[in-house]
């Protein structure tokens, strides 16, 4: 009797069409687990119907992303502290806030927004060392 395999039996389709469109992976990271920890990485891994090494990839990638657009995250947060710091204090002064007064302010904001998310984020990094 001979046993007929074909292309989805061995996930052979699924494979082949991952690896188009996009460049080859030449790269590697290597790390160490205990086998409690492997078995908890295999098993997230399955849980999502992902190779481990596939799955693992892809949190990895996730994490680093991620981090990027938290930075961006905060960074607005932060603009948007300063923009309605700076309207509110004006409102609370009784001043009048010109057209030309508030496209200064929004240029402000722009141009320092970095710094102050830096000064922000400084100072939470050096409470958390104290404590």
């Amino acid at each position: 009797m001979e046993v007929i395999l074909d292309q989805m039996d061995l996930g052979i389709t699924n494979r082949l069409r991952r690896t188009q469109g996009r460049p080859n992976r030449t790269r590697s990271i290597a790390t160490r687990f205990t086998p409690d920890e492997e078995q908890e990485l295999k098993l997230a891994a399955a849980a999502r119907g992902r190779f481990i090494a596939e799955w693992a990839r892809e949190v990895l990638l996730c994490e680093a992303r991620t981090r990027r657009f938290d930075a961006a995250v905060i960074t607005e947060v932060v603009a948007l502290r300063m923009l309605v710091s700076t309207v509110l204090r004006s409102i609370a002064l009784k001043e009048t806030l010109t057209a030309e007064a508030f496209t200064q302010i929004l240029s402000d904001v722009r141009s320092g927004k970095h710094d102050a998310t830096r000064d922000v984020l400084n100072q939470y990094q050096t409470r958390t060392r104290e404590q």
